[in-house]
């Protein structure tokens, strides 16, 4: 077994046994034997352990896991802990769109739907931001700009145009966009008339080509003067209450450590549970970083349904890794290690911690809308960029990232919210960090009043609150949708 008791460590850490995070054997462990961590292994003993020694990649590797899958086992308990967790009615103030969809922040989106219109409609939101446009209209949030590198040298259908199909309409039709606009070159797979014909409601999506507008300059200047027909009404929208309920919010962790799995992840699991007895969504992804963890997410499947697609997706990614070579263990990265994880049976432990404890409502594929209330799982791979773009696409009006490390991420036109999980990495990146959960430890602060710290904290930001990764103007550069299949 493995302690992560704070006093325990910080005394041993002191006498240069292992750095602070990192794992010590509490009694002697023989070589091979399985090593637990939270009464689940996490990896298997290369060598023989002595009580008291640094447990790491020196002598613990990543080996078979639990495949005891009991679907609905814990869905009793589950239900009990979104009852426990009912209280009075939250509220935050929004923008209230048409088909009920409540935006956190009010943007105009410029959308490429392929690398060719990827310069255009950059140039275009620099120009206008530097000549002022929004100036008069301080409800509008941002001119944001989707551009990627992909759109065409791809099936016109498939799972990989079917994923960039939802990533840019979910983006056009977001609840934090006021409206959008999508350009194109005119001659590629993704076709601008396409997605418009999914989108309806067509006053709130415009569209154009290159090949049609004259070329790039002039392209430029089309797209400047549709965007300044669009500022007086999208200018005019103003905020209004709006209840707990109407949030989708993004679960993230990246640049994650040893105490992720002890603070900021499990403090937001307990905020995840509150917001969904409020009958919010709450997402959770990133399926590599779930593996080995899956049992703790299939005991409370609502349904058998939603326990077979949760299988599915974690079949296909044990085959998907197979095919090119890899091992779902090459995940957790350099920094992780150094941070005190030492194979991804251990971070998927802390990782599905930001999950809480209420049933597991639904499964979906990678930027499918979010629709069911409560806890989710949408199928995305480990890289945040990625990730987080597949949960904003389904609709997500905020991210709430735990870090260990240190991250800098930022995202459009969702903001992200940051969670340090310990004390000096809020101390040494405090303009990046939103919350300190590090106190937890230090402080003996509960995970219930963390919880609640975190709660209000997304309300805030939800009623227009910046922060830190919007204060720093992060979010440009984190747009990246998932290229699934061949490019051809």
């Amino acid at each position: 077994m493995i302690l992560n008791a704070a006093d325990t460590v910080a005394i041993l850490t002191e006498r240069g046994i292992a750095p602070a995070g990192h794992k010590i054997a509490r009694r002697d462990i023989a070589a091979g034997e399985a090593v637990l961590k939270f009464g689940q292994v996490i990896g298997y003993a290369t060598q023989a352990i002595a009580a008291g020694a640094h447990v790491h990649s020196h002598n613990l590797a990543f080996g078979a896991h639990d495949r005891d899958h009991r679907p609905g086992a814990g869905l009793a308990a589950a239900q009990a802990a979104l009852e426990r967790h009912r209280g009075p009615a939250m509220n935050f103030r929004g923008y209230h769109r048409a088909g009920g969809q409540v935006g956190t922040r009010n943007f105009i989106a410029l959308v490429a739907t392929v690398n060719c219109s990827a310069t255009v409609i950059r140039r275009a939101a620099e120009e206008l931001r530097i000549e002022g446009v929004l100036d008069a209209h301080p409800d509008i949030d941002g001119i944001a700009a989707f551009a990627h590198g992909t759109g065409c040298g791809m099936a016109d259908s498939g799972p990989g145009w079917q994923a960039l199909q939802r990533v840019l309409t979910g983006h056009a039709g977001h609840p934090n966009v006021g409206a959008a606009l999508f350009v194109g070159l005119g001659c590629e797979v993704m076709q601008i008339a396409r997605m418009k014909q999914d989108l309806g409601e067509a006053a709130r999506f415009h569209g154009l080509t290159i090949q049609d507008s004259g070329g790039t300059r002039a392209t430029i200047e089309a797209i400047k003067a549709r965007v300044r027909q669009m500022l007086p009404e999208i200018g005019a929208a103003r905020r209004a209450p709006a209840p707990a309920s109407a949030l989708r919010i993004g679960l993230q962790c990246g640049g994650s450590d040893g105490f992720s799995g002890i603070t900021a992840n499990p403090a937001l699991g307990v905020a995840c549970d509150m917001l969904a007895a409020q009958g919010a969504s709450v997402v959770l992804s990133e399926t590599p970083e779930i593996y080995g963890a899956e049992r703790l997410l299939l005991d409370r499947a609502a349904s058998p349904d939603v326990a077979r697609r949760l299988v599915d997706r974690l079949r296909w990614w044990e085959d998907y890794t197979a095919r090119n070579g890899a091992s779902l263990d090459n995940n957790p990265s350099p920094g992780n290690k150094a941070g005190g994880l030492t194979t991804i049976l251990e971070k998927s432990l802390g990782a599905v911690a930001k999950a809480g404890g209420t049933p597991l409502n639904a499964v979906l594929e990678y930027a499918e809308p979010i629709t069911a209330p409560g806890l989710n799982f949408m199928d995305t791979p480990g890289y945040d960029p990625v990730s987080a773009t597949g949960q904003i696409a389904g609709g997500a009006q905020l991210i709430v990232f735990t870090t260990g490390r240190g991250s800098a991420f930022g995202s459009k036109p969702a903001p992200t919210i940051k969670l340090a999980t310990n004390d000096r990495l809020y101390r040494a990146m405090t303009e990046d960090m939103d919350l300190n959960c590090g106190d937890i430890l230090t402080q003996g602060v509960s995970l219930e009043a963390k919880a609640r710290e975190i709660v209000a904290l997304i309300l805030e930001t939800a009623s227009g609150r910046a922060s830190k990764s919007e204060l720093l103007g992060l979010g440009d550069n984190e747009f990246l949708p998932w290229q699934i299949g061949a490019v051809v």
